[in-house]
């Protein structure tokens, strides 16, 4: 299995200190291997929210699945990120996306934006998930007083047909959203949730509907011949289809299509202890998922029990020298913004991949030259909604159903990024140019 980070960025030291492992524990969500030789109508490669989502879905319809995962579900990004269930999944800008695919396929992809948030909150009814759900939409603040936020929210409503609300700064502190912030957006689309208790609802809803899950079944090949052969270390898998669901964890070689076509890129994330009442009166204590307008974003919320996520991009290396570097930035950014907090211990600290691609659109389709195979991933740290909302989507082409709609650019195949398994060194490029356009 070829990766583009060093190993480090693949063990267990990321997430020692994640905070969602003391809601759900890992024993909760961790299955046994593969062993033996299997057969399944459908194999699924990653347990989370795309791959879980997919499975869902189709053992729902009848189909015989199977998912295997190299660690266990969750444990990737479904089982460490945010927390954040909103409007996203690619990077591309509206002007971006009309020049490479046209108006009318920017508001068919928008409109599937609106649809994933939207689908994350019916699946979480359907099964009677208790994710922790808060925050009526995600709230953009403005880290400078030049950034239009009427431009923002006219593309808000033309792309989702919901109107935003707009906030002066003198109206920040009445609403518990005091920091050094120039105005606010909120849209009424979106919440925020927690994101190991969802995919831990996930996870139980498939296999009650009869799907089989093997943890610590890492795929080492691929082979067809007439069907799918998967091999992992004590085990095969032979399966009439396939759905690749390995996001920013995938490799360059299981299957070679997926080389130079996904950049994995970090995102770190601090939780403070619960805060007093006193500290919420003196600091930020708005129930809005929250989070500030630069390119290297911050991304906050107080949750549900008092304690307050506070998260960023991460480094371009993967070590404990760079991971204890990044730690670093992200506390003395948090007490920059958060000042009345300056003295408030943040005992949780973790990191984790996002996925982009070289289009900045996610993809939600059938892999060439793989006939029978599907792919989803390229959330761009959106994929708490999109991730899933992917899984439904690839559910529906493997059963030729046409039950939901996939944009047409999201069937498109993401072209390679230059300079194959040296395409990190692109991002140092991109980084610099992005932090001069935050000052």
């Amino acid at each position: 299995m070829q990766r583009l980070f060093s190993d480090h960025a693949y063990s267990d030291d990321r997430i020692a200190d994640c905070y969602w492992a003391e809601t759900v524990s890992e024993s909760r969500l961790k299955r046994g291997a593969l062993t033996g030789t299997h057969k399944a109508d459908i194999a699924v490669i990653g347990a989370g929210f795309t791959g879980l989502s997919a499975a869902l879905a189709l053992a729902e319809a009848g189909a015989n699945v199977t998912v295997v995962d190299a660690s266990y579900p969750g444990w990737g990004a479904s089982g460490r990120n945010g927390g954040f269930c909103c409007l996203g999944g690619a990077k591309a800008s509206d002007a971006q996306l009309d020049r490479a695919h046209g108006k009318p396929a920017r508001l068919d992809y928008r409109r599937s934006e609106l649809a994933a948030v939207h689908h994350v909150a019916a699946t979480l009814a359907k099964y009677k998930i208790n994710a922790e759900t808060h925050s009526n939409g995600e709230t953009l603040l403005t880290h400078k007083a030049s950034f239009r936020l009427d431009e923002e929210a006219r593309e808000t409503e033309e792309n989702y047909g919901v109107t935003p609300t707009i906030y002066s700064k003198d109206d920040l502190p009445s609403l518990g959203m005091p920091g050094p912030f120039h105005g606010a957006m909120t849209t009424p689309v979106g919440f925020g949730l927690n994101p190991r208790a969802y995919l831990a609802g996930l996870l139980q809803a498939a296999e009650a509907a009869g799907v089989r899950v093997h943890g610590a079944t890492p795929v080492t090949n691929i082979v067809r011949a007439g069907k799918y052969r998967l091999t992992a270390p004590q085990g095969t898998l032979e399966a009439d289809q396939l759905i690749l669901a390995t996001n920013g964890y995938s490799s360059e070689d299981i299957p070679e299509w997926k080389a130079a076509r996904y950049m994995p890129s970090q995102s770190s994330i601090i939780v403070t202890r619960e805060l007093t009442d006193a500290e919420l009166e003196n600091g930020w204590n708005s129930d809005q998922m929250s989070y500030d307008s630069r390119l290297l974003l911050h991304y906050f919320r107080l949750m549900p029990n008092r304690r307050f996520l506070f998260g960023m991009r991460g480094g371009l290396t993967s070590s404990d020298r760079s991971e204890a570097g990044i730690q670093r930035k992200i506390r003395a950014d948090f007490e920059r913004m958060f000042p009345a907090w300056a003295h408030v211990e943040t005992p949780h600290y973790w990191s984790g991949m996002v996925c982009l691609s070289a289009g900045f659109t996610p993809f939600a389709g059938a892999v060439p030259d793989m006939p029978g195979a599907y792919a989803g991933f390229a959330y761009h740290g959106n994929g708490v909604a999109m991730g899933s909302y992917t899984g439904a989507l690839l559910a529906d082409q493997v059963l030729g159903t046409q039950t939901l709609e996939t944009p047409m650019l999201m069937q498109k195949a993401p072209a390679k990024f230059p300079l194959g398994r040296a395409r990190r060194a692109l991002m140092y490029g991109v980084y610099a140019g992005a932090a001069l356009k935050d000052l």
